[in-house]
């Protein structure tokens, strides 16, 4: 038998065991397990059970009301569950479903328990110069640095990191998302209005293996995300996509980050500009509740409960009026490194710490390797090699 460590999390939801615990639309329900059974052909209970997760008293009282309702047809059993199919009736009925929606996969949670869990997972972060640093320690990062990230990280709050390009800024963000140390859920699906968005995301959520089987599989546990966007961030991005083929919606970025972190490098740089990001955010940031709407027109309430990075090598005041950076609190200046900072990440670099990504050092000692492959020998670090290096990477003024 398989196990796993404990996780921690703020909540764990149990399996609902009847539909009215679903928190969403019995018909909802009967149209996943007609979807499905299309998509599996020869069902049961235990299969459609795995595929919808959900409970099999759940699925075995859609699938006798759909028996009355002459939808389906008994082909047999297997110890005590039924095998069946789907009658001429019900597939009938599934194609017209599927011309709604072609979703058939976990079933959703309902927008009132996200709003809940969102909430129960907001982010409480405990962290001092020991902690912070240890978290950066790949990095070379003074004292007066860590100070500063510190309060601004336990805030939860927005920060802007600015300052002149190749100081780090980027490398200290993405790795802010060291200091949690616990895990959040984060479900396949919500449901809005009879509509499924989908938000779990296996390309930017990383999942933890964790067996309860006592936990609503609706769920996933997974570590808290940290999404990354640059100069493609569009406007589309922040709002929800329709799939019109499909009829599924799309969650956007910052419904993907929630309770995690959302970081926005290179900011005055993106396709979409500073000054629509900032004003379709200036709600967000200041009141933590965000706005999305269906296609239709039905707008709804989401928790904003992300902390969102702002990374630029830009002056702030050239991107944003004072209202809205008075809206984030924390505004971090990433300076210039001094010699002795200089000189601790290029012998960092020298022995082999390849993951660091400061930038002069870093860029000019691969370029020391790539003469040394060019002249089929290996790299050597001497002053005149330096300045080889050196011309190479910087332009003439």
């Amino acid at each position: 038998m398989t196990t796993y460590a404990p996780v921690h999390t703020a909540f764990t939801p149990p399996t609902p065991q009847n539909i009215a615990e679903l928190g969403v639309p019995e018909s909802l329900v009967l149209d996943l397990v007609l979807r499905r059974m299309v998509i599996e052909g020869y069902s049961n209970l235990g299969t459609l059970g795995r595929a919808l997760r959900l409970a099999v008293p759940i699925v075995e009282k859609a699938f006798t009301f759909l028996r009355s309702q002459q939808m389906v047809e008994v082909k047999g059993m297997t110890g005590n569950d039924y095998n069946f199919v789907l009658s001429a009736a019900g597939k009938q009925m599934a194609s017209e479903r599927f011309q709604v929606s072609q979703y058939a996969g976990a079933c959703p949670v309902s927008l009132r328990d996200y709003q809940a869990a969102v909430k129960m997972q907001s982010a409480k972060v405990n962290v001092d110069r020991n902690s912070l640093r240890d978290a950066f320690s790949d990095l070379v990062v003074t004292d007066r640095m860590l100070d500063a990230l510190g309060p601004a990280i336990i805030s939860q709050t927005s920060i802007f990191v600015y300052g002149p390009t190749g100081n780090g800024k980027t490398s200290l963000a993405e790795r802010m998302l060291r200091v949690y140390k616990d895990a959040i859920l984060i479900p396949y699906a919500v449901e809005v209005d009879n509509q499924i968005i989908s938000l779990y995301d296996p390309v930017v959520h990383q999942r933890i293996e964790y067996d309860d089987p006592d936990m609503d599989p609706r769920w996933i546990v997974c570590k808290r995300p940290c999404i990354v966007v640059g100069g493609e961030l569009v406007p589309s991005m922040l709002e929800l996509r329709l799939d019109e083929s499909s009829g599924i919606y799309a969650a956007p970025l910052q419904m993907k980050a929630t309770n995690g972190i959302l970081l926005i490098d290179d900011f005055g740089r993106q396709l979409m500009s500073p000054r629509d990001l900032l004003n379709r955010w200036i709600v967000p940031l200041d009141r933590r509740i965000d706005y999305l709407t269906l296609r239709y027109g039905v707008k709804f309430q989401i928790p904003f409960e992300t902390m969102v990075v702002f990374s630029t090598n830009l002056d702030p005041s050239d991107l944003a009026d004072e209202a809205f950076l008075r809206r984030i609190h924390n505004k971090i200046y990433v300076e210039a490194v001094d010699a002795l900072t200089f000189d601790q990440i290029f012998e960092r670099v020298v022995k082999g710490r390849t993951a660091l990504r400061a930038c002069y050092p870093s860029d000019i000692c691969n370029i020391l390797n790539s003469i040394g492959r060019y002249e089929n020998r290996p790299p050597i670090m001497t002053k005149s090699e330096m300045e080889r290096a050196a011309s190479l990477y910087f332009a003439r003024s």
